[in-house]
């Protein structure tokens, strides 16, 4: 028996940068606290959300790893804890900037870096402005709590992002996310969508998901956007387990057992019976093999 207590949270971030990391860390203290070894923070949580604007002064906040400031207190803060911590950060390597992620183990050792496969570009949401599209290709970090998949926001809408991190022998995904109102049509609500499209890959997988959001209204020069929460973990099955509010700062923690549930996936067979010869259209763009 392999028992895990993960954590979900949100918080609203703030113009500062520094508030913003210490709000953080007193949320990883109190995810930590209250059992969790496995600690999952929202996308690009050291500020707010500029990808409202396409501002070049902004590419100022990208920091280079592993030398991030922010990579390395957060390194140090899961050495402290003894937790193991995603954490996400812009990332900037040579000419190129990424909305990565890199996760510490629970000895402060960094296990690599993850960056975001999947770029939206909307209003509001204008990423491909700031973001090259990853190169890693999806990861699953073998930590000292077990494999850990983690993606990032507009990654976690696409399955084989999912199917692809199970298949590299994930045991539990992780979506780091910011997502609320959508500028050009204040009457639409995505975030019951939001959360079925990863229950629905918790059940396909047979594994759990942890999802954490941001929550407030974060106004830039163009628009605004309200965050709207709603961070939350579900079972093997893709039951919801727990599910934050909209406008709370929150922490939410669950207990697996990743023994049970891998004797779960073997049983049921999900994997046992995959066809991949058959799955060559999921290669292609537009449907066609050639």
């Amino acid at each position: 028996m392999r028992l895990l207590t993960v954590a979900a949270m949100q918080m609203a971030c703030s113009p500062s940068q520094a508030d913003n990391l210490e709000r953080m860390e007193q949320l990883v203290r109190q995810a930590a606290a209250e059992g969790a070894k496995l600690i999952v923070p929202q996308e690009l949580f050291a500020d707010q959300y500029f990808c409202k604007d396409e501002s070049p002064s902004n590419f100022a906040l990208a920091q280079e790893y592993p030398t991030s400031s922010i990579v390395q207190r957060f390194q140090a803060l899961a050495r402290e804890l003894g937790v193991v911590l995603p954490i996400p950060f812009f990332e900037r390597s040579g000419k190129s900037f990424f909305n990565s992620v890199t996760v510490a183990d629970s000895d402060g050792t960094l296990l690599g870096r993850y960056r975001k496969s999947h770029i939206p570009d909307g209003p509001g949401y204008e990423e491909k402005f700031y973001f090259t599209p990853g190169d890693t290709g999806f990861q699953v970090f073998a930590t000292s709590v077990g494999a850990v998949g983690v993606g990032i926001c507009w990654d976690q809408w696409f399955p084989e992002c999912a199917r692809a991190m199970a298949l590299r022998g994930a045991e539990i995904l992780c979506y780091p996310t910011a997502i609320g109102s959508e500028p050009e049509d204040p009457t639409y609500d995505s975030s019951l969508h939001w959360q079925r499209v990863m229950q629905g890959h918790a059940a396909a997988n047979m594994m759990p998901v942890v999802a954490s959001n941001r929550v407030g209204l974060e106004s830039g020069t163009s628009t605004d956007i309200t965050f709207y929460g709603s961070s939350f973990i579900t079972d093997g099955t893709g039951a919801m387990l727990q599910c934050a509010d909209r406008v709370s700062e929150t922490v939410l923690t669950s207990t697996f057992d990743l023994d049970q549930l891998d004797l779960s996936r073997s049983g049921f067979g999900p994997f046992r019976d995959r066809r991949p010869e058959l799955y060559g259209v999921l290669g292609t763009l537009d449907g066609h093999e050639s």
